[in-house]
């Protein structure tokens, strides 16, 4: 957020326990009416004092506005810090002197120089001081100013800032010049291409008198204006929340008990993945064990003593995690035992991909134990052996004794050995964070050793991997007994059913035709593809499909989240560029579809179910595959977050939501007919289940202004049809600075004239007015506690990792009496 942190609240804007303001909210009215004349007096129309509403919660909500540096180490508690920076930017200055370019990052709004420039010039102005350069003592009257707690001191402030010729007056001119600044800061590039037109409509407002100008006391009474219902607070429910959460949030045992409670929520947040990772792990124990313990009883244990024991060990150990290893990325399976079974309550079918990734690690643990035990001691001491203890092995290695290591690597089992090793490595290389996510500086040249391509590539070596493992298998030093040899035994099973699950995914793409029906290309690099639905193919909201385009590569299938509704006859996704082949799929798409007429900068669309199109890049898709988000049918109430472009399988759901309450218009209905004509008050009463969820809350968190296109329609849709209020939709631009920031001010203010005025917001060009910042995900908790004590709430994530993690613990700190359980997307 492009903000400062500011020193001690003042006393007007403490609140008591009720989330309303103190006796102080008198003395703040006091403060924001002393210096002005009230509307009466200056000669306002009837129609503007008609818009003042001097409420308490007015009053505060204005004493919280037109900050320049947020609440919390401002004033003198804030200079050490600015004090710290002002030296850094001077040192390589000859006359120590802060220039105009970086008085922004000195002051803490390195993201916002040009509203930091103009801050400058108006506290020059201020202190008559010329030259675009400052010293240390000059800061110093700055930093007292800008962080000035007096309501009226921001107000003028704010108020020159946009008087350019500080005559006290403010033109639309002159309006429309700080309102491109403030749209500029906040990366608002639509406002700010219309920032003249936007500016007349705030002179309309301000100005209904068309005076021509505004004063400084027009401002004063809009801000005094009631605030909107979204930046309200609970208010009176504050208190009542407290005592519902007070058992949870608050420990009187101390740490212990604290210490006591974080274990019993982690354990009841976790069960599923708690008792299977205990029986794979007992399992492992159990053949380590068991194998230790009959090589124990060998006669090559008197020869190569506990290492051959360890080797052994950990090999029975490898062919049974390179069994299960299959098993979690058999996602027909699991999608078939998601939808047809009760298991996914007991087992965490969300979280194979992780369960994977942890058996991985195991197998690479027992490749270290395996090979190591073998290198560095058992070969080492049969080379040394007696001739007395190497005829203990004599039937197994042959007459002659082995020399030197060479003996062991060119043999059947060295070499296979070898080689599953090193390709084992290179795959598992590969797939870690640094590599798959491009998170390495690597030169150029090896650039194609990171990214998707090489982790999708490189985890087909399972194949070369698993046909050497069998011969390995085959191959073995100690063991004679076909029946002994049990590496085939382990993977026959798995390795057949995941070779049946590719063939099904192969053959069912090929069978399910898909007609491409419309095309759009967003600016920002997103793709939305409009597709027939196949015959048969029946999905669930929050599912997801693989996709493969061969105009791009023959080879490569990647997912992404379905976000048509079921109820609908068509599919669509919505696919960001975020990698090599993302980013070509997007490039083939935009070279067939038009540019816009009005040659702006806007999205590119071709409708496709019109007319023939011969060029269209042929789409195969392969699914659907269960979700985290599918489960939202089994909660009466849902808390759904995405984050960009994670916000696609949400989308689907809220749709989903909305055709389930139309179609229970009919549904829901008792059916009554008459029993017979003797007794017509006897009637047969049938009634159909319900729909289960009855409220969800929706948040959309997005950096730019331009990703609220991708949805514009859906949520116009969801707004005009939700008629009972069941959705709340919460739509947060982190782009523009949170409300009551100086620099997002104009634009607050102008949302609101242009919301009220034509019903549209301004931000995001739909229905559902935008919120800016990021939301305060501890309130939306304690809300949702609040209106619902008694429920079950399924919280649904698709998004950052670092805000997963935050989500993830308010939701086990939450649940008490109601309980929030957490779903995330995992691909």
């Amino acid at each position: 957020m492009m903000t400062i942190d500011v020193g001690t609240q003042p006393e007007e804007e403490k609140k008591d326990s009720h989330g309303s303001s103190t006796s102080g909210t008198k003395s703040a009215a006091e403060e924001l009416n002393h210096g002005f004349p009230s509307p009466s007096v200056s000669g306002q129309s009837s129609s503007t004092a008609r818009h003042l509403d001097r409420t308490k919660s007015a009053v505060t909500h204005a004493l919280k506005g037109l900050k320049f540096i947020k609440t919390g180490t401002g004033g003198a508690a804030g200079w050490p810090a600015v004090d710290k920076r002002f030296n850094a930017l001077t040192a390589s200055t000859t006359d120590g002197r802060l220039p105009l370019s970086s008085f922004g990052e000195c002051i803490g709004m390195k993201d916002s120089k040009e509203f930091a420039g103009e801050l400058f010039h108006v506290l020059a102005r201020r202190h008559s001081i010329t030259g675009d350069s400052i010293d240390k003592e000059q800061l110093k009257s700055f930093w007292e100013h800008i962080s000035d707690q007096s309501f009226d001191s921001r107000l003028q402030t704010f108020f020159d800032m946009m008087d350019k010729n500080a005559d006290g007056k403010v033109t639309e001119e002159e309006v429309g010049k700080i309102l491109g600044l403030s749209a500029s800061t906040n990366k608002l590039s639509n406002i700010q291409k219309r920032a003249n037109e936007y500016a007349a409509l705030i002179m309309e407002e301000l100005d209904p008198d068309k005076d021509g100008c505004i004063l400084v006391q027009d401002l004063k009474t809009l801000l005094l204006q009631e605030p909107n219902e979204s930046a309200s607070c609970v208010g009176d429910g504050t208190q009542k929340m407290g005592q519902l959460l007070s058992h949870k949030l608050n420990h009187p045992t101390g740490q212990e008990r604290s210490w006591y409670q974080k274990t019993k929520h982690f354990v009841m947040d976790n069960w599923p993945q708690i008792w299977v990772f205990t029986l794979w792990l007992g399992i492992l124990i159990g053949l380590f064990t068991y194998k230790f313990v009959q090589y124990r009883h060998k006669a090559a244990y008197e020869v190569m003593g506990y290492c051959v024991c360890t080797a052994k060990g950990a090999a029975e150990t490898l062919k049974f995690n390179m069994a299960l290893i299959l098993l979690p990325v058999c996602r027909n399976t699991i999608t078939w035992l998601r939808n047809k079974t009760k298991l996914g309550v007991v087992v965490p079918f969300d979280d194979n991909i992780n369960f994977h990734k942890v058996i991985a690690m195991a197998i690479a643990i027992g490749v270290a134990l395996h090979s190591g035990a073998h290198l560095t001691c058992d070969f080492p001491r049969l080379i040394h052996a007696t001739k007395e203890k190497y005829k203990l092995l004599e039937a197994y290695f042959g007459e002659e004794q082995p020399s030197n290591y060479w003996w062991f690597l060119k043999g059947v089992e060295g070499v296979t050995g070898i080689i599953m090793v090193v390709l084992m490595a290179i795959a598992f290389t590969l797939a870690t964070p640094s590599f798959r996510q491009n998170k390495l500086n690597l030169p150029v040249t090896l650039k194609k050793l990171t990214g998707f391509n090489a982790f999708w590539y490189s985890h087909h070596l399972f194949v070369i991997v698993y046909t050497l493992l069998i011969v390995h298998g085959v191959h073995l030093y100690l063991t004679k007994e076909w029946y002994n040899k049990t590496t085939w035994m382990y993977v026959a099973v798995p390795v057949a059913l995941y070779a049946c699950e590719r063939l099904i995914r192969t053959f069912r793409s090929t069978i399910r035709p898909v007609e491409i029906l419309k095309v759009v290309v967003y600016p920002e690099r997103v793709l939305t593809l409009r597709m027939s639905k196949p015959q048969g193919f029946n999905y669930r909201s929050g599912q997801y499909i693989f996709v493969k385009c061969s105009a791009v590569s023959h080879f490569e299938w990647h997912p992404f989240s379905i976000t048509s509704s079921p109820g609908e006859d068509y599919l669509s996704f919505h696919i960001r560029a975020l990698g090599d082949w993302t980013g070509r799929l997007i490039t083939v798409f935009s070279e067939i579809c038009p540019a816009p007429t009005d040659g702006g900068s806007g999205p590119r669309s071709m409708d496709f179910s019109r007319g023939n199109f011969p060029n269209i890049p042929k789409i195969l898709i392969d699914g659907p595959y269960g979700a985290p988000a599918q489960e939202y049918m089994n909660y009466d109430v849902v808390l759904l977050v995405g984050q960009g472009i994670g916000a696609t399988p949400m989308i689907s759901i809220v749709r989903d939501i909305i055709n389930n309450m139309e179609e229970e218009k009919d549904i829901q209905v008792r059916v009554e007919t008459p029993k017979n004509e003797d007794d017509g008050n006897r009637k047969n009463s049938t009634t159909v289940k319900t729909f289960k969820t009855k409220k969800a809350y929706y948040y959309w968190v997005t950096r730019e202004q331009g990703s609220f296109e991708w949805f514009k329609g859906i949520m116009n849709e969801v707004a005009e049809m939700d008629k009972k209020g069941v959705i709340e939709l919460h739509n947060y631009c982190t782009s523009v600075s949170e409300e009551g920031d100086a620099r997002s001010a104009l634009i607050t203010m102008l949302q609101s004239f242009h919301h009220n005025k034509k019903g549209v917001d301004l931000v995001s060009g739909t229905t559902v007015k935008s919120q800016f910042g990021r939301p305060n995900w501890k309130l939306v908790f304690e809300n949702i506690a609040l209106r619902h004590p008694h429920d079950r709430v399924g919280v649904f994530f698709c998004g950052d990792p670092r805000l997963c993690k935050e989500l993830q613990k308010l939701a086990s700190d939450f649940s008490g009496k109601i309980k929030f359980d957490f779903h995330k997307e995992n691909f």
